[in-house]
């Protein structure tokens, strides 16, 4: 599986962005699909997950203003983030994971929240 994220940039604070990652290969075995974020000097965290079932997962930090969502017919995740806060700023990452292969990560994308 390869993954293609898009859709980051610089906004203010308070302002939204969607992040997209389009999937491609073996995309109908994949299980599960998450959204992954490392700011400057820190580690990678999870941000957001969601399974083939639909259900979802989020790090505390960002429920209430973040949706992770996935069209299967497209191959393709999004997370559309709300009501942006400067300690949101990071790289955002993409995952996949299915039982055939190793887990699959995107390159990143850059997200940026002025304050």
């Amino acid at each position: 599986v390869k993954l293609v994220e898009s859709g980051g940039g610089l906004v203010q604070a308070g302002g939204s962005l969607r992040l997209s990652c389009e999937a491609s290969g073996s995309t109908s075995s994949i299980n599960a699909m998450g959204w992954y974020r490392q700011g400057p000097g820190a580690q990678r965290e999870m941000v957001a997950t969601i399974i083939s079932s639909g259900m979802t997962n989020y790090d505390d930090s960002v429920k209430g203003r973040f949706t992770i969502s996935r069209d299967n017919a497209e191959s393709t995740m999004y997370l559309q983030m709300n009501s942006l806060k400067p300690e949101d700023t990071g790289v955002y990452v993409c995952m996949a994971h299915n039982d055939d292969e190793p887990t699959a990560w995107g390159q990143g994308t850059q997200v940026t929240v002025s304050s």
